[in-house]
């Protein structure tokens, strides 16, 4: 089983998670694959975060916790990165030097 290190960096997520895909069999999935799959987490955080603010919901479903939600997202992302040769850590800092350049007010 694949591990990280205590203070990991991005590149070393991407590089468990491809370690880890490759462990439980996904390593063939494509990225189409990848992008359904990560929609269908976001539906799930979307239906964790309902019940965490107290909408209507309906009390026969199943319900996950919003931390694993959201790290289920971070897989995903991971794996479309890893799969489209995108750097994380080099992509966030690159679209952050562009978003400091945009003017932001509130509507």
């Amino acid at each position: 089983m694949p591990e990280l290190p205590q203070k990991a960096t991005l590149k070393n997520f991407q590089q468990y998670v491809s370690e880890l895909e490759a462990e439980r069999g996904f390593s063939q999935q494509t990225v189409l694959d990848k992008c359904l799959l990560l929609g269908e987490e976001i539906g799930e955080l979307f239906k964790a975060i309902r019940k965490s603010e107290g909408l209507a919901v309906d009390e026969h479903s199943h319900f996950s916790e919003i931390g694993d939600e959201l790290a289920d997202i971070f897989i995903y992302i991971c794996a479309i990165a890893n799969r489209k040769g995108i750097d994380m850590e080099t992509a966030f800092l690159k679209k952050e030097e562009k978003n400091k350049l945009r003017t932001w007010k509130s509507i």
